[in-house]
């Protein structure tokens, strides 16, 4: 119990002090090379907090244990829909730009509303997975490509002005630096959670579906907050988005090419509850053009919700 809860308070420390120089790593480098700080927010933040995701479900996958992965990653996309998001907007509200989550926000979903579709029949095959991985290439793509022309707009004495003073090679540094150091941070924190569920007796439909996947979405949070705090909310939803897409379509895709199978039937309202907490987020997210505290609100309660179903 005590290494347990060491684990779990050294990587709430981690979390805490490098997700906020990774944030401000990432929107100086934004600014600096003239990208989108979505392109930012979602290939790099995004992708590169999913990275807890990536590991633990390809090696529950590899041992036979798919229902661990696919409920990481189920669980993961609902976490950052609602806890993430929402807990983001108790503490200010999130700017949104239509046009952004018209486009992103949409490939986001469509993933998400594709993994629900393929795991419904509560099985993944090999074919489905590549399908998924496939997925990633073609979302990745389209995000590139609409960075690059959002970033023909950013004004170039802004840009001239960062490059001034931002030295990119230091802020890459500081940027993995704190990337690996937020990894490490929520390795501990799983490890924590995983240990105190162990001997606490929690089933292991609840261990995938809500202590693994809060476990590893801890970095996209940490980042959250971190971002909303700098007032860098494109930050915020870019890293939802990106971890969702990541989460979706290659973590689950590496899953099942490592590991085809089958999955529990708790999933059915798992994946009801991934699909519409997504549709609720992009709701809000449109209405307003921000994510308000009391949308903030509700979020969180659905994330109550979809912990005590799991239960």
């Amino acid at each position: 119990m005590l290494f347990a809860v060491s684990f779990l308070l050294i990587g709430l420390i981690l979390l805490t002090l490098a997700a906020d120089r990774f944030v401000l790593a990432a929107a100086r480098l934004s600014r600096a090379w003239g990208l989108s700080p979505v392109l930012i927010g979602a290939l790099v933040i995004g992708l590169g907090t999913s990275a807890p995701e990536l590991l633990v479900s390809v090696l529950a996958a590899g041992r036979g244990e798919l229902d661990i992965a696919a409920g990481n990653v189920v669980g993961s996309n609902v976490s950052n829909v609602t806890l993430v998001l929402g807990a983001t907007a108790l503490v200010g509200p999130i700017a949104s730009r239509v046009a952004t989550i018209r486009r992103e926000g949409v490939v986001m979903f469509g993933a998400v509303s594709l993994l629900a579709v393929f795991l419904w029949d509560l099985r993944l095959g090999r074919i489905e997975s590549v399908v998924l991985a496939s997925g990633m290439v073609g979302a990745a793509w389209l995000l590139v490509r609409w960075a690059r022309r959002d970033g023909v707009e950013t004004d170039d004495e802004e840009r001239r002005s960062y490059r001034s003073y931002v030295s990119t090679p230091r802020e890459l540094a500081f940027g993995i630096g704190s990337l690996t150091l937020t990894l490490i941070g929520a390795d501990l924190l799983v490890r924590g959670a995983s240990r105190l569920a162990d001997e606490i007796g929690i089933s292991t439909a609840f261990v995938g579906l809500v202590i693994v996947s809060v476990g590893t979405s801890l970095p996209e949070l940490a980042t959250a907050l971190a971002a909303a705090r700098r007032n860098e909310t494109d930050l915020v939803l870019g890293n939802i988005v990106g971890s969702n897409l990541f989460n979706s379509l290659m973590v689950m895709g590496a899953a099942g090419l490592v590991g085809p199978g089958e999955v529990g039937e708790a999933f059915g309202s798992a994946l009801i509850f991934m699909v519409g907490s997504a549709f609720v987020a992009g709701v809000f997210a449109v209405s307003g053009r921000s994510v308000v505290r009391w949308e903030g609100a509700v979020l969180a309660a659905v994330f109550i919700g979809f912990v005590a179903v799991a239960a």
